[in-house]
Formats: structure tokens, C-alpha cells, sequence
């Protein structure tokens, strides 16, 4: 019955956050117009004869050493569903199908097909980590006046494409663990590492490395991001690393770097603009830590 109960919130969960800022009415940094969909048009197998979303591809993934080649190469063979060589084409949603050479987003229709602004046809893996403290006041819990219950931060970042605040997490790399994925990411985002000196660099990783050891995964599975289309998704592994006493964090040199232009500790609430599907990623943390939400 516990298993049944946790498939059952899982479920809901999911649903949630599918496909709401998978369908904004433009894709992000071009003027591409997505088809408008209808909720009940979303999945495959709703008849929509009229569906003939437009293609969007951005020129800035071509020839990337990080992306796929045009799905019309001939000399590009993807073995979707598996591991493909250093490339994980596995969903974290189970086997997607795949239809003329071309993976279909097993959520279901976003209005645009192609792979947008995505580097992988089919399910593009990121990691995501959500550090946590207290809110503290003369070293006491600061408690919201609402809910009387206690305030927990997480550490933000403020992305440079779009302005937006969210996780610092990142992709997973051709043959990366998500486990030296979410500690990379978070040293170049948060702690700006590529452009730290060697010592201060040394001093960081060891920090990170030592706290990162001991993280609850929150939630795995597909994104509902502006970027996803009809043949190119985000997937992520979210993992909450969290100081109880706030004494390690607060050794964390914080500094943007990379992807992101601003960093600091935000109060979490349900009322937050976050990027994606983070929103729903920190308020599990927050029934974790039973807080203020």
C-alpha cells in the first residue's frame, strides 16, 4: 500500500510540472511561435490531425562538440534507449519511442519540433544541486510569522541568458557522474572556479568534495523546461545537500561564475519565480525539512 501511495504522489507530481513552460508562445532567444495546444492535446495518442508545430533548430549548436550532428546525417547512427558509447540516451522515464530516426518527448506535444536550443535529440541529462541552510538570527531559526515555521535558504544563482533565479546545476557530461556533476557545477556557478586562482580553486573543491559526500536525491526524471520541443528534452537528478548548523556554508566563498551572474542565499517560499521546474524540486526539500513554505 506505501509503494502504491508513493507512485500515486510521485504521479501527481510529475504532472504538475509537465509541460507549462515547455509551452511558452515563443521559443526562448528566437522569435519561433510554438503551436498553441489545449491541455487535453498534449499526449501522442490524442487524435490532432492538424498538428504541424514549426522546426526549430538553433544555429548555435551546430557543430558543437557538446551536441548532436542534424538528425538527417548520414553518418550520425544514435542508439536511442541505451548508452551510446559516452552519451547516456536512457531516459530517467523509461524507453521514449522513436519514430523516422526521431526521438518523440514522452510527455507528450510542445507546439515546436526539432532540438530547439538542446544539444541531444532526445532526453538531454543535467544534475541539479539544492544547498540548504537555516535562516538564522543570533543563532536562533528565524520562524515566518505566518506558518510559524522555520525558514530555510537555498543558494541561487542568477542565470545570464534569461535573468531568471534557479539552481546551480548544469549538463552531465559524455561519460560524467551525476556525483561529479553536481560538485563541478556548483564550483563554476556558485563559486565562479574557472576563474578562481589554483590555491583558492584547491580550497573550494576540497570544501565541496567534503559537504557533497552526504546528499538526499530529491527527485529524478523529465524537466518541464522553455527549451524542451517534440524531439529534444531536459532530464535531471536533483539532490539536496543540506547544513543543519550553517558553520560549513558558511566557509563557502560565493562568487557567479560561468552560466550564472549573480549568486546568493534566498529564503525559500511557494511564491518564488524559479527557472524550470525548481520551484518544485525545492518545495520537496521543504517537506523534507518540514519548513516555512
Amino acid at each position: 500500500m506505501a509503494n502504491i501511495k508513493y507512485l500515486f504522489i510521485s504521479l501527481m507530481f510529475l504532472l504538475r510540472m509537465v509541460h507549462t513552460k515547455s509551452r511558452n508562445a515563443i521559443y526562448p532567444l528566437s522569435e519561433v511561435p510554438r503551436f498553441i495546444l489545449m491541455d487535453n492535446e498534449v499526449p501522442w495518442d490524442y487524435n490532432l490531425p492538424s498538428y504541424d508545430p514549426p522546426e526549430y533548430n538553433a544555429k548555435s549548436i551546430f557543430n558543437q562538440p557538446w551536441a548532436d550532428p542534424k538528425i538527417d546525417d548520414v553518418n550520425f547512427n544514435p542508439k536511442y534507449n541505451e548508452i551510446d558509447g559516452k552519451i547516456n540516451r536512457k531516459s530517467h522515464n523509461g524507453v521514449y519511442n522513436v519514430k523516422n530516426k526521431t526521438p518523440l518527448n514522452p510527455m507528450g506535444r510542445t507546439g515546436i519540433k526539432g532540438r530547439g536550443r538542446l544539444g541531444r535529440w532526445g532526453p538531454n541529462h543535467a544534475a541539479d544541486p539544492i544547498v540548504t541552510r537555516w535562516k538564522l538570527m543570533g543563532g536562533d531559526k528565524v520562524l515566518n510569522e505566518m506558518t510559524n515555521l522555520p525558514i530555510l535558504q537555498f543558494c541561487g544563482v542568477q542565470r545570464r541568458d534569461n535573468g531568471q533565479w534557479a539552481l546551480p546545476g548544469g549538463m552531465v557530461d559524455p561519460g560524467e557522474k551525476v556525483s561529479e556533476t553536481l560538485k563541478r557545477e556548483f564550483l563554476e556557478e556558485a563559486m565562479n572556479s574557472l576563474e578562481a586562482t589554483e590555491e583558492q580553486r584547491k580550497v573550494d573543491s576540497e570544501i565541496v568534495e567534503n559537504f557533497f559526500k552526504n546528499g538526499v536525491e530529491i527527485y529524478k526524471g523529465y524537466v518541464d523546461d522553455p527549451r524542451n520541443t517534440d524531439n529534444a528534452w531536459m532530464e535531471t537528478v536533483a539532490v539536496n545537500f543540506h547544513d543543519n548548523t550553517g558553520e560549513i556554508l558558511d566557509k563557502f566563498n560565493l562568487k557567479a561564475g560561468d552560466d550564472a551572474k549573480n549568486v546568493t542565499w534566498i529564503d525559500i517560499d511557494k511564491n518564488l519565480d524559479l527557472y524550470a521546474s525548481h520551484l518544485q524540486f525545492i518545495e520537496k526539500v521543504v517537506e523534507k525539512h518540514k519548513s516555512h513554505w
